[in-house]
């Protein structure tokens, strides 16, 4: 039976990360979402429906209608507290969105995190309708603001452009910026002065670059909450299958950290169609908005929302719509987020400090399992002090496997010992360990988060200097991962503090994990890498105490 207690101790030590790709890329079903709540917009009170009929004729400056501006554009930039746009008179677009409280990397001094970046050839927030010759975000708009620069400081502002084709269609675009808040109001006005019906879809376009693939468990692209389920498409799988139909409640593109979305005030049955323009390096989600015809002279109404910000879990759950769901923790999500609310709870309220708020809920687990993990390391112990007989079997019946295992097992028997209590007690603290991965592993709080010394990015690996070179399978900076080697220490001590297996053979393996836990954590974010030193101490510290009363 030892044969056991090895291969349930790898599967332990390695069950997180040969799990990983499983909890992080391939996604779950959840839950049939709740009927829409708009209790998220504090400043949008009217509660349009996603196809609405203005009732009032629509007043549209003339003036502005009139300007048949040339190739050239302006641009004005909006200043809020959280953000700084810049709208684009080409197609009224979004064409960059820079977030006031973040930055590019954790250097104090870096520049500010550009949710849009001016490499966007495009812009983002692009309004079209399907089957049109030449797309409406090529054209150059009118607007009835007079300025460069609009300030958003003590209540919510709103800019307009107009466009009108030559077909006779009249388009408005009004945005709303509010000065407290990553929503953006977004509303289309079509007016058909023309002598046709007009029968064709509105389309809405979030379009950033390619994310590049810095991380190995991130996911960056495309995502729809659709049906009730997230979907996360792979830029790579958009060629294979490129239109979602269903329910679809927003729309947007994401990365680790932050997202930009699109969102109609309920969900709409209709369809997201996703594109990767290669030589543009561009990545696009179209929201498709099903239309009634448009009679000559009527007047149609869309109102949407445009969520521009980071992937923090209150902010979203306060929003609404669903959009929380984005922070994906897996299965484990109903240990991730408590984790997650104390970890910030201990932050806000005990020390403003992340590293030491890890430290503390790392503690606090402890403590919970702190019964499980005595009854563990006891029955350790107790093999630890029938060794002499287990090798003497052995040694008696080396070439007999079956009175082998006879005797071992009557051993057992005689001392009351059951080889896997040992390792049952650690089985149920899986779940546990792999949501706390999760978390801290998706947690925005700890990006660019300092700790102490050296460390000032909880988020990225550690490292001590940074000698300037490049290492294989080493994540730049090259420098000392000095947690990390401090954790394969404790994982060594630990594998000292337990029970040889009897066969050598199995003895060089087990002293072999520590070297290969200490690899894989080599590009760990340090945050991981701190809670898993912290673990092994405290385990290391109990195992030893338990050991002493036994001994």
């Amino acid at each position: 039976m030892e044969h056991v207690r090895l291969i349930v101790a790898i599967l332990l030590s390695l069950a997180i990360f040969l799990a990983w790709d499983f909890f992080f890329v391939d996604r779950r079903p959840v839950p049939p979402p709740a009927p829409p709540t708009q209790s998220g917009e504090t400043e949008t009170a009217q509660e349009p429906t996603d196809r609405q009929r203005v009732k009032e004729p629509v007043q549209m400056p003339e003036e502005a209608l009139q300007t048949v501006p040339d190739q050239t554009f302006d641009t004005i930039t909006v200043d809020t507290g959280l953000y700084k746009a810049v709208i684009s008179e080409k197609g009224a677009t979004i064409s960059r969105f820079e977030l006031k409280e973040y930055r590019e990397n954790a250097d104090p001094d870096a520049p500010r995190k550009e949710l849009i970046p001016q490499s966007n050839p495009t812009g983002t927030a692009l309004v079209d309708l399907s089957g049109g010759n030449e797309p409406l975000y090529n054209a150059v708009f009118a607007t009835d603001f007079e300025g460069q620069a609009l300030s958003v400081e003590n209540g919510a502002e709103t800019l307009s452009f107009f466009q009108r084709s030559d077909s006779g269609l009249v388009l408005e675009k009004r945005y709303t910026f509010y000065p407290d808040q990553y929503a953006i109001g977004l509303t289309v006005l079509l007016r058909n002065e023309s002598d046709r019906i007009v029968d064709r879809n509105l389309q809405i376009s979030m379009t950033n670059p390619t994310p590049e693939e810095s991380r190995r468990f991130t996911f960056a692209g495309p995502v729809l909450y659709m049906d009730g389920k997230l979907n996360q498409v792979k830029p790579d799988d958009i060629e294979e299958k490129d239109t979602y139909s269903g329910s679809i409640q927003w729309t947007g593109l994401t990365d680790h950290y932050f997202m930009s979305a699109l969102i109609p005030p309920s969900a709409v049955d209709t369809r997201v169609i996703l594109d990767l323009d290669s030589r543009k390096n561009l990545l696009t989600t179209t929201f498709q908005q099903p239309m009634d015809p448009l009679a000559p002279g009527g007047i149609a109404q869309y109102d949407y929302n445009l969520f521009m910000g980071p992937k923090k879990l209150s902010l979203l759950r306060d929003f609404g719509h669903e959009l929380d769901e984005i922070v994906d923790f897996g299965i484990f999500g109903i240990i991730a987020k408590p984790a997650l609310w104390l970890m910030n709870a201990i932050h806000d309220n005990v020390i403003a400090n992340y590293g030491v708020a890890i430290i503390l809920l790392t503690l606090l687990i402890k403590a919970v399992f702190w019964p499980l993990g005595n009854k563990s390391y006891k029955s350790m112990g107790e093999m630890r002090k029938i060794q002499p007989l287990m090798m003497e079997i052995r040694n008696k019946y080396k070439d007999d496997k079956k009175k082998m295992n006879e005797e071992v097992m009557n051993l057992y028997k005689t001392y009351k010992i059951n080889p896997l209590s040992g390792c049952l007690p650690m089985v149920v603290q899986i779940p546990v360990f792999i949501a706390f991965y999760r978390m801290l592993y998706e947690a925005i709080e700890l990006r660019h988060a300092p700790f102490l010394l050296w460390i000032n990015d909880l988020s990225a690996p550690d490292r001590l200097f940074d000698f300037g070179v490049t290492i294989p399978l080493m994540a730049p900076p090259v420098g000392i991962p000095v947690l990390t080697l401090i954790m394969g220490a404790t994982m060594f001590l630990q594998q000292k503090l337990a029970p040889p297996p009897g066969d050598p053979m199995q003895a060089r393996i087990m002293m072999m994990l520590p070297i290969v836990f200490t690899f894989i954590f080599i590009n760990f974010p340090a945050g991981l890498v701190l809670y898993w030193l912290v673990n092994n101490l405290v385990s290391i510290a109990q195992q030893y105490n338990v050991n002493r009363k036994i001994s």
